[in-house]
């Protein structure tokens, strides 16, 4: 989205009654929610994947310690 674009919704949003900068706020909040949650969807599809093709490693912190220093 240009900055023109932008600039532009912000001052017409300034300028709507309350009510309906309730209206338009409870709008895209529903957007962010549902981005959020593909977002999340997305990251346990690729955690997920990960897991199949054995680049996850297991163990505890000394493990992880001990794998950072041989790196």
């Amino acid at each position: 989205m240009s900055a023109s674009i932008l600039r532009e919704f912000i001052e017409s949003f300034g300028s709507l009654p309350f009510e309906e900068k309730e209206y338009v706020t409870e709008i895209l909040n529903k957007q962010m929610a549902e981005e959020n949650r593909k977002n999340i969807i997305k990251r346990l599809n690729d955690s997920r994947l990960n897991i199949r093709n054995g680049a996850v490693k297991e163990g505890n912190v000394k493990d992880l310690f001990e794998d950072l220093e041989n790196d």
